[in-house]
C-alpha cells in the first residue's frame, strides 16, 4: 500500500461489535469491527455532544453513542433518524487481516 494508507493493527485486535482507537495527531479515530467482520473508521467524537463513539454499542452497521443514544452510520458518519450531524469517516482497507486507514477524513461525509 502506498500513499496515505497507514497500517493501524490487525482485525484480530478488535472484538466483534467493538472498537479500538488510534491517534491521528490530536484526533482520536475509532476503528470498528461489526459482527460480520466489516471494518469502519470514524472520528471518535459524536456530532451531538462529543461523546466517545468507541465506547458505544455497534449494531446493524451503526454505533450508538453512549452519552445520549444518537445512532451514527459506520459507513458515512451521519446521524440516523431525526438527528442531524455527522462525524468524519475514514476510508478503510483490510489486507491479510491488517487494517489500513487513509487518515485524511472524507470531509464530503462530515
Amino acid at each position: 500500500m502506498t500513499g496515505r494508507w497507514v497500517a493501524v493493527g490487525s482485525i484480530d485486535d478488535i472484538p466483534r461489535r467493538g472498537a479500538r482507537c488510534v491517534m491521528n495527531g490530536d484526533m482520536a479515530v475509532a476503528v470498528f469491527r461489526t459482527a460480520d467482520d466489516r471494518i469502519f473508521a470514524l472520528e471518535d467524537r459524536c456530532p451531538h455532544r462529543g461523546g466517545p463513539l468507541s465506547q458505544g454499542i455497534v449494531h446493524d452497521g451503526c454505533v450508538t453513542c453512549p452519552l445520549h443514544n444518537w445512532v451514527i452510520s459506520l459507513e458515512s458518519g451521519r446521524a440516523q433518524g431525526a438527528d442531524e450531524g455527522a462525524t468524519p469517516a475514514f476510508p478503510v482497507r483490510l489486507q491479510d487481516r491488517v487494517i489500513y486507514l487513509d487518515l485524511t477524513p472524507d470531509l464530503a461525509t462530515a
